[in-house]
């Protein structure tokens, strides 16, 4: 796994081993960030940008976020593993100053202070935490008003867009499929 575009292009990522993680394709994050460069999102869309990254795990999606232009990223995991090799990834790729890492629950953040661009989202297929996991960052003060969320779930799995986001966008990629959406607010 690598960063696929970008300043940082073509850096390794670490993953834990095993099954637990998932880390977003490396086709999926190249047509993800292709399309939020040439959509017509604002000119450039990530250029300074602030980005939340929820279920972030390796890291994969906001470390390509800020290799593409963003200025920073908060980086929410709760897995001990993922942490281990966030951390790691973060400190291979020198970005300790433009990222923040919390350890926690995507589903249960903690009221934030300040208000982001982008949040990425890319939680377990199936588990029905993306829903959950919008509605939390719009209680808890953590997207600007017309920011985008975009999130990763599996081709087929059922996403009811919650109250306060509209629907954008939406495109299918082998088993896995990105919505993009905007914020209300």
């Amino acid at each position: 796994m690598r960063i696929v575009g970008g300043k940082l292009r073509g850096r390794p990522l670490r993953a834990p081993k095993g099954k637990r993680l998932r880390p977003s394709a490396e086709r999926l994050r190249e047509a993800l960030f292709d399309i939020l460069i040439h959509a017509n999102l604002g000119q450039p869309p990530l250029s300074g940008a602030a980005l939340v990254d929820l279920f972030a795990g390796t890291g994969a999606l906001g470390l390509e976020a800020l290799s593409r232009g963003a200025s920073h990223v908060v980086l929410v995991e709760n897995d001990r593993a993922a942490l281990s090799e966030l951390r790691a990834n973060i400190a291979a790729l020198r970005a300790e100053h433009e990222t923040r890492v919390i350890a926690g629950d995507a589903t249960d953040l903690p009221l934030s202070l300040e208000r982001y661009d982008f949040a990425l989202l890319d939680p377990p297929y199936r588990s029905g935490l993306g829903p959950l996991a919008l509605k939390e960052l719009a209680r808890k003060g953590w997207l600007k008003k017309g920011a985008f969320a975009v999130i990763e779930l599996a081709a087929k799995e059922p996403f009811p867009v919650p109250a306060d986001y509209e629907l954008i966008e939406e495109r299918r990629y082998g088993k896995g499929r990105i919505v993009i959406l905007r914020y209300a607010g």
